[in-house]
């Protein structure tokens, strides 16, 4: 750790391809935009070891470009690439008090979004980022304790560093740390760019062969803890159905692996203060809620019936968000009462999914087909029952918020989805619904039982509540992260 004239200083670099509010895409913006701060905030009585200097590095994406006018220049320098090194760049911003590095060089192009429709220039960036990282570190005044990678798209850098740590003494001390938001997800399209920048195969006969120059394995080999973002996802990933593959090796480090569940920005999501809505509410005034509901079915000329039961979908519309099973479930279900409003995009035979879903049930299914954050917001605070019938889920954000909005989630029970819904024989006692497998039939009887409890408003109400005194905050889980980095830190001395 870092020597301090007061308080000793835990330094951790974290990386990602995404963060809010510079540029986000997907649940990691959310994680890379909300983790760093928490961990900087951390402070007695609820964390008594070292002050933690954490920052960020993001690659400088012409999405941020557009918000950061004015970086200040930090270092030139060059990535090892054979015939020819390249040139890259690193600046630096804060973004509310959150120092960020941002790497600019060749292979992150002008006019490239975040993930690129072409998986090849998505690897040779995310393998340049990652050495390019490195590379920096040689020219700030500022070293980190702890190099934290997320997925695939930086998970070299760990490969990497574990090469460079073998002679490179500056290198020595820094703990490596990754987690996994998504295991399937393994850069397998980045192996030519491995190979183009120089970055031996492993030959860890733990490995499958072919994962062996894939960024994400390479990354899970080199860490020295793994971070999966639920507990249960943590078990999921050492089994067949969810391990990917890896299920084998990653049993192999069963005692580095660590589940932490994902936190909420509990100030930007908080039905008290949301400017989406149309009317505000908390969990003394949930009777306010209503008019959410009927404005909203006003809006979608659906009927404004408050006893009918409104389920809300808000997903991308993936095979892995099971959006298929909840189609054919409903259909199952058509004698029944409800309604559905549905937000999102994705695979195209999904969306012509849910088109021909509102097709057959004009009075009571809306598809919108758009991304829309600030309607998704209206949805959340209008809806009786938030749909998650995901395959797999490795944490999940959207049920957090439903309950948060007091918006009863009905979801499988897989990954992160179990570990934050209480679903128990006493209705009392839950915060939504749960199924286990992933099957229309399965999701159409938990949805019946949702819809048989819905008319009695006493119990509805209690399982509301129970949802919205849920502590899902940052702070919770940042603590479990500082307890990790500290843990390494120590074995460095």
């Amino acid at each position: 750790m870092t020597k301090s004239t007061q308080k000793p200083t835990l330094n951790v670099l974290f990386l990602a391809s995404e963060a809010a509010p510079l540029v986000k895409v997907g649940g990691l913006g959310d994680v890379a935009g909300s983790l760093p701060p928490a961990l900087r905030r951390l402070q007695p009585p609820l964390w008594s070891g070292p002050q933690l200097d954490v920052r960020l590095v993001l690659p400088f994406h012409e999405e941020i470009k557009l918000k950061v006018r004015e970086p200040r220049f930090v270092a030139s320098f060059l990535v090892d690439h054979p015939g020819e090194d390249l040139p890259a760049k690193a600046f630096l911003t804060d973004v509310n008090g959150l120092p960020v590095y941002l790497i600019e060089g060749p292979p992150i192009l002008p006019d490239m979004p975040v993930y690129s429709s072409d998986a090849a220039l998505d690897g040779e960036k995310y393998v340049f980022f990652s050495l390019a990282v490195l590379e920096m570190l040689k020219h700030l005044d500022w070293q980190p304790d702890i190099l934290h990678a997320n997925d695939w798209h930086t998970a070299a850098s760990l490969y990497a560093l574990q090469i460079r740590q073998k002679d490179q003494p500056e290198f020595q001390k820094i703990r490596k740390v990754l987690s996994i938001h998504n295991l399937p997800f393994m850069g397998k399209d980045a192996e030519e760019a491995m190979i183009k920048y120089g970055i031996p195969r492993s030959k860890d006969k733990r490995l499958p062969k072919w994962a062996t120059l894939f960024p994400l394995p390479l990354g899970l080999l080199a860490a020295d803890r793994i971070i999966a973002v639920s507990p249960g996802y943590a078990r999921e990933i050492l089994t067949p159905e969810f391990g990917c593959g890896l299920q084998d090796f990653l049993k192999t480090r069963r005692s580095s692996i660590t589940g932490i569940l994902n936190g909420l920005d509990q100030d930007s999501w908080n039905p008290q203060t949301d400017p989406a809505l149309i009317e505000r509410y908390s969990i003394e005034t949930l009777e306010k809620r209503s008019l959410n509901k009927k404005t909203l079915q006003e809006d979608l000329s659906l009927p404004v019936e408050s006893d009918t039961p409104l389920l809300i979908i808000i997903s991308r519309l993936d095979q892995q968000k099971g959006i298929d099973i909840a189609i054919a479930g409903l259909r199952q279900m058509a004698n029944r009462n409800w309604q559905l409003v549905l937000l999102g995009t994705g695979d195209p035979l999904l969306e012509s999914d849910c088109r021909s879903l509102e097709a057959e049930f004009p009075d009571r299914v809306r598809a919108i087909i758009r991304f829309d954050a600030g309607f998704a917001r209206r949805m959340y605070a209008s809806g009786d029952v938030l749909l998650m019938p995901s395959r797999y889920e490795p944490c999940g954000l959207a049920q957090m918020i439903a309950m948060r909005y007091g918006c009863v989630p009905l979801a499988r029970a897989t990954g992160g989805l179990r570990d934050t819904i209480q679903d128990q024989d006493d209705p009392a006692q839950s915060t939504g619904f749960l199924f286990e497998e992933a099957s229309p039939q399965a999701f159409a009887q938990a949805l019946e039982r949702a819809l048989i409890l819905y008319p009695n408003t006493e119990i509805w109400r209690m399982i509301q509540r129970n949802g919205m005194q849920q502590d899902f905050s940052w702070e919770k889980s940042a603590i479990e992260y500082a307890k990790i980095y500290l843990e390494l830190a120590e074995q460095t001395k």
